[in-house]
């Protein structure tokens, strides 16, 4: 790895730096508590030409790697965007990879296009009430008919359900006793969501409120058979296909709402006056801002490895796990020294800290937990026994 500053990426993140500086963080609480999606900023990243930033240029795409869309993804946190932000535009900006790397010829060409423009909202659905990281086990099923599938089951979890126009969908096609492989027999749709056969019901939560999450009931809905997304039967296969990049993308959000919340709180210390000095002069307060930093910038290092890894086609799942382990406790820890440092004020929605707080919290259990982050290197790394 090379160390030095890379041009390009120092223009990327100073024009997504003065992109994010029109909204501001007033902004982004209006829209948590109103529940509305940020349009405005989804429209302002489409004309600044983020979207399809991984997808190939052929199809009208940036062509760039997990490293570029890590650094977008950061900087959109770190303006105080937060995971308000990143969730808006994430799947455009990275979330294609199984049908870039798997997808047939015919799809990428009547869907890739229309990412890039904007045009097109989809939603990741694999999640299930019953099956929660156990993939493996979920029972959404498709059944084979004519020119097609008719799917039925249940998803929980879903990210803008209630703007998408098609889901990447992992279903069942034969049941589980029947394959020698518990992996086996899945299959990965890009389903259209058809809202006469797709019940869609918003989950209310804790943060991340200008994004909707939603539960899914699915009865008999009708999918083309040249809409299946790999081969049949080997969907498990091709989801894996932006896992490792996802959870690098995912930290890298994680450390960019830790930066926000270190920014604010740094600023606070030096200003807020108690006792006649600025409380900053005190170590119980300087020594945790300077342990988030540290904790940031070395989360950040595990990141770019991983990126690096990944867009160098070099084996990466270690590293990619220990870069989600690491961003995601950084980001917490700064974001609770922020909240502590702001004092009774951190609580308020004012000073904003709270609502870094609720989503740097998101970051321990999503896109996964710490501790399957643990079993990971537990048993890939340490070649200890499966403990699940």
């Amino acid at each position: 790895m090379d160390f030095s500053k890379d041009t390009v990426h120092e223009d990327i993140r100073a024009a997504v730096r003065d992109l994010c500086a029109n909204f501001s963080d007033d902004y982004w609480m209006e829209h948590d508590q109103s529940q509305e999606f940020p349009w405005d900023f989804y429209n302002a990243v489409v004309k600044g030409g983020w979207l399809g930033l991984t997808v190939p240029t052929e199809y009208g795409g940036g062509g760039l790697g997990v490293t570029e869309a890590a650094i977008v993804e950061q900087e959109i946190a770190a303006s105080g965007a937060g995971m308000n932000g990143c969730s808006a535009v994430h799947i455009g900006i990275f979330g294609f990879e199984p049908i870039i790397k798997y997808g047939s010829e015919d799809l990428k060409q009547r869907f890739l296009p229309r990412l890039v423009t904007g045009d097109l909202h989809v939603s990741f659905a694999v999640t299930e009430p019953d099956a929660g990281t156990d993939t493996t086990n979920l029972s959404t099923f498709a059944r084979k008919v004519d020119g097609g599938w008719l799917i039925s089951g249940k998803k929980v979890w879903i990210t803008k359900a209630q703007e998408a126009e098609r889901l990447i969908l992992l279903a069942r096609t034969t049941p589980r006793d029947q394959v020698a492989k518990k992996t086996d027999g899945l299959t990965l749709f890009f389903a259209p969501l058809d809202r006469e056969r797709v019940t869609v019901r918003r989950i209310p939560k804790m943060g991340r409120n200008a994004i909707d999450t939603n539960e899914l009931f699915i009865d008999d809905l009708f999918v083309a058979d040249e809409d299946v997304i790999g081969e049949v039967g080997k969907g498990f296969k091709t989801i894996l296909a932006g896992l490792n990049a996802e959870r690098v993308i995912s930290a890298n959000a994680a450390i960019g709402i830790g930066r926000a919340a270190l920014r604010r709180a740094t600023n606070y210390a030096k200003e807020r006056t108690v006792f006649g000095r600025p409380i900053g002069k005190n170590q119980g307060i300087a020594f945790p801002l300077a342990e988030a930093l540290i904790k940031l910038d070395a989360a950040d290092v595990m990141c770019q490895r991983a990126a690096w890894l990944i867009d160098n086609g070099q084996p990466s799942g270690r590293e990619a796990n220990a870069a989600k382990y690491l961003a995601a406790e950084a980001g917490f820890f700064a974001a609770d020294a922020a909240l502590s440092v702001h004092g009774g004020y951190g609580y308020s929605k004012e000073y904003h800290v709270e609502r870094y707080f609720r989503e740097a919290r998101l970051m321990r259990i999503a896109p996964i937990s710490q501790e399957m982050v643990l079993n990971y290197v537990a048993e890939h790394v340490l070649g200890l026994p499966r403990s699940y």
